[in-house]
């Protein structure tokens, strides 16, 4: 079976003059060559496709995969996590993670955010700033929590993202706009623990491989996951494989969000809790990062005791299911986990 691979790397938008900031979402080159490898392990024929560019050259040349293992995260606008995944829809090509619409859906923190609160499942109360105006229009009680709307991988959020009054809102939300030309989202800050919950598979047949608490060590910006703490995670936080009672509650939340999104094949969901120890969908990620060394999710599964090479065989798995195809070769990566009711 032919897998493509589809990617943006890191070092070519630093080539184009994007900031180590707009360009940190982007991919590495051992993150690819760890995808690679694994693919062949399990079996599969892998080819280098890269972004969205290559992939247009090469489909109008009429070349064509068995399967499309896609991590493009796109450069532009709300859906550009969807481009790739639209295009591989127009020709009929099955691809691993999740359709354009939960792409462009869950890019959108506060679009995600009234999908999840109408189907019942927590999540802090919020307001999205469009314009500075916007802000005579919020009743949030203090402290709240700033971020931009559509980003990851921590951009935008700092130190200051905790804000303890309307000064600060007006000074934060001045900033982020201006700098991340996007809409702000504003949350009611939580003061409990923070989780990260690694998800493999599909609707019915998704599993939790664990949670992850996030625990800020002494080095760390206090009190927030901030693009500087998970850049420098190695003296900044701690992670924990955790299972108590909290940490169960957050992977249900964390699988109702996945399954009401329609989330598919793998990601991650990040939770914090209230000071009553209820847990709060966060934001989704359905196109987690896959460094086997410093993403999130793979380091969960190490944790756990599941190999980067489980992992992906997972991923494909619950793709070749949806897709109608076989997996080949047949792995049982999540057949002991939990499932959430």
């Amino acid at each position: 079976m032919k897998v493509g691979i589809t990617y943006d790397l890191q070092e070519d938008y630093l080539a184009k003059g994007f900031s180590e900031e707009q360009a940190a979402e982007f991919d590495r080159p051992d993150t690819i060559e760890g995808i690679e490898g694994a693919l062949w392990r399990l079996g599969y024929e892998t080819d280098r496709i890269g972004h969205i560019e290559n992939l247009v050259r090469r489909l109008s040349r009429g070349e064509r995969w068995d399967m499309v293992f896609n991590i493009a995260e796109g450069v532009r606008g709300f859906g550009r996590e969807a481009q790739v995944p639209a295009l591989l829809d127009a020709y009929d090509i099955p691809y691993t993670f999740s359709d354009p619409l939960v792409l462009s859906m869950t890019l959108h923190k506060a679009v995600t955010k009234h999908v999840l609160r109408d189907k019942g499942i927590p999540t802090p109360d919020f307001f999205t700033v469009e314009h500075l105006s916007d802000l005579d229009k919020v009743d949030l009680d203090f402290p709240i929590f700033a971020k931009p709307v559509a980003e990851g991988t921590g951009k935008g959020i700092s130190a200051a993202s905790k804000i303890k009054n309307r000064g600060e809102m007006v000074s934060v939300c001045q900033s982020l706009l201006a700098l991340h030309e996007q809409p702000v989202l504003l949350e009611t800050f939580l003061s409990g623990r923070e989780f990260t919950v690694g998800i493999t598979g599909t609707g019915e047949r998704a599993a939790a491989i664990g949670a992850l608490e996030v625990l800020l060590q002494e080095k760390a910006e206090p009190e927030i996951y901030s693009f500087l703490n998970k850049k420098k995670f190695e003296t900044r936080v701690k992670y924990c494989l955790v299972e108590d009672a909290e940490a169960q509650r957050a992977i249900a939340v964390a699988l109702d969000a996945w399954r009401c999104l329609g989330c598919r094949d793998g990601g991650r969901v990040d939770l914090r809790s209230d000071e009553y120890a209820t847990p709060h969908f966060l934001e989704v990620n359905p196109l987690a990062g896959l460094n086997p060394e410093i993403s999130d999710l793979p380091i969960l599964c190490t944790m756990a005791g599941k190999s980067y090479q489980e992992l992906i065989g997972r991923i494909m798995e619950s793709a070749l299911e949806r897709s109608h195809h076989r997996p080949f070769p047949e792995t049982s990566f999540c057949s002991d986990a939990g499932h959430s009711t």
